[in-house]
């Protein structure tokens, strides 16, 4: 008598695990904290290695043409007009990566304590309100600004 032998056939299906994100610990400062405006003073008069550091950063995001710091970055925090700025950061440039610029705003609003304004347009909706003398393009070039990076000679 011959003897059959059954195998059980195991199908191995492999489980997707869920990404796990590295834990990063943040911290806030309270602004009610007295010497609030000292300190945030002293972080935003950033050393030049400090600004070109923002600049590699800025340049990493995707094809920068122009790159305005204005608002928080250039006024007093001891000022009463210290937030008139339309935008704190304005970039125009195409290909923007949206992941890396998220993560350059975190770490740039981390590092200052406070939300920052920004603006970002492709290079032909610059071109358009520029040259139609946009309100907005006008105010933000026409005050006090600095320009970090400018491929398209401003």
């Amino acid at each position: 008598m011959a003897s059959k032998t059954k195998t059980k056939n195991k199908s191995v299906k492999s489980k997707k695990r869920p990404k796990v994100r590295p834990k990063v610990e943040r911290f806030t400062l309270n602004q009610d904290f007295e010497f609030f405006s000292e300190l945030r003073s002293l972080v935003l008069k950033s050393s030049a290695g400090e600004k070109e550091r923002m600049i590699q950063k800025v340049s990493n995001l995707g094809r920068i043409r122009l790159a305005v710091i204005s608002g928080i970055f250039l006024s007093d925090p001891d000022s009463i007009n210290q937030y008139d700025a339309p935008a704190d950061l304005f970039i125009v440039g195409d290909e923007i990566n949206r992941a890396k610029l998220r993560n350059f705003l975190g770490s740039l609003e981390a590092e200052i304590g406070t939300e920052i304004k920004f603006t970002l347009m492709d290079k032909e909706e610059f071109d358009y309100r520029f040259n139609m003398f946009d309100r907005f393009v006008r105010v933000l070039l026409e005050g006090p600004h600095e320009k970090i990076v400018n491929k398209i000679g401003l």
